[in-house]
């Protein structure tokens, strides 16, 4: 009898371990009333679900589609891209629950960009459309759809899908993640259902990988440009000339640190550029707008290394307070645009913390040199002033 009660008690603590989310599959789920559809689709990010229809003969398009929101009290979304396979130019339906009455609805979204939402008429007819709010949190779209005709022409339509974190009080949808199950959140819906469904080819996998490598190489090139070899080329130049016998090894170390730094951040740069120009609608303005200006000020600085004028020349004071100002400003910016690539990348924490421990390491050091520097100089004012010019 004890050995009975004990593996029941197993076995119900093990089944109450397991989320309703994580054990759901198509064949789990059921509708009220004599709602039929045919095919189901586990899709492959977001712990999101389609179940679907499709009339030929009158081109309507008959779904429901279920997912976790990426917090409580957050959003879901399904959308059809007329012209494209990615969100910026969908046509979305989008869930929430209202936070004072616990009612789920359903909100239409013409989203010409990530920037521009646009409640109002979709491009195509879309009617029965309702919301539900299933067991733990998870939300449900219905929605029939009247297919375009060239896109059912083709038989296949491009599809989007997405989980947020929480609605604004006035109505707007919170931004969603930029993770890798986010950025891969679309595919191609085959409408006679004789697939799975999701297109490999066209269902933005591969181009998710391909804008999630460039996005890396893209971080990679910068922290190493404006974050790692900015910084060292501006502690050489400092703390290297303080001893007479690094001249001028220190200008040419210094020189050259800076110069690699700015061509790896020019490929950075670049990159960045055609990224954004493959993600139209994504926009990180700061991010964006320091990149700007990092680029345009370590230019000007890398011309004005070509007009640096003599040492005893007039303008030498100014050129001086120029470059200094200038070169300071690049190397706190682009600390600055670093942290916010890593926020926008999201990747692992080890990253992130590596980066810290080598800007740690190299403020320590700076530290240091500064106080030698300062040692340094003070003894040579000592010994300058106990040991007057002979007349």
């Amino acid at each position: 009898m004890a050995s009975y009660l004990g593996v029941s008690l197993s076995f119900i603590f093990s089944a109450l371990l397991i989320s309703p989310a994580v054990s759901q599959s198509c064949s789990s789920q059921t509708f009220a009333g004599d709602k039929s559809y045919p095919h189901c689709l586990a899709l492959p990010n977001l712990k999101a679900f389609l179940h679907y229809s499709y009339d030929a003969a009158n081109t309507t398009l008959a779904v429901v589609f279920s997912a976790p929101p990426s917090k409580p009290g957050g959003w879901i979304a399904w959308a059809i891209n007329p012209k494209a396979n990615g969100m910026a130019g969908s046509q979305a339906l989008v869930a929430s629950k209202d936070s004072k009455t616990g009612v789920a609805s359903v909100t239409t979204l013409n989203i010409i960009s990530y920037s521009s939402l646009v409640p109002g008429k979709l491009s195509f007819d879309v009617w029965d459309v309702k919301a539900e709010e299933e067991a733990a949190g998870t939300l449900r779209i219905f929605a029939k759809v009247k297919v375009p005709a060239d896109l059912a022409a083709n038989g296949k339509v491009n599809q989007v899908w997405q989980v947020g974190p929480g609605v604004s009080p006035n109505g707007r949808i919170q931004p969603h993640d930029f993770n890798p199950p986010n950025i891969n959140a679309v595919g191609s819906l085959d409408l006679s259902g004789a697939t799975t469904g999701v297109s490999a080819s066209g269902g933005g996998g591969g181009a998710g990988s391909s804008r999630i490598r460039k996005r890396n190489i893209h971080g990679i090139l910068n922290a190493v440009s404006w974050g790692i070899l900015f910084p060292i080329g501006a502690m050489i130049a400092r703390y290297m000339r303080i001893f007479e016998s690094a001249d001028p090894a220190w200008f040419y170390l210094h020189v050259s640190c800076q110069f690699s730094a700015y061509v790896i951040g020019v490929a950075g740069w670049a990159t960045g550029l055609k990224l954004g120009s493959e993600s139209k609608g994504i926009t990180f303005n700061s991010h964006r707008n320091i990149g700007i200006a990092l680029f345009a000020m370590a230019t000007l600085q890398m011309f004005a290394m070509l007009l640096r004028p003599r040492k005893d020349h007039k303008l030498r004071f100014f050129w001086n307070i120029y470059h200094h100002g200038v070169g300071y400003s690049i190397l706190i910016l682009g600390i600055i645009n670093v942290f916010k690539g890593l926020s926008i990348l999201n990747p692992e924490h080890t990253y992130k913390t590596a980066y810290i421990a080598v800007i740690a390491t190299l403020g320590g050091i700076t530290l240091l040199l500064e106080a030698v520097t300062w040692v340094i100089v003070l003894k040579r004012k000592s010994d300058n002033s106990n040991n007057p010019p002979k007349p």
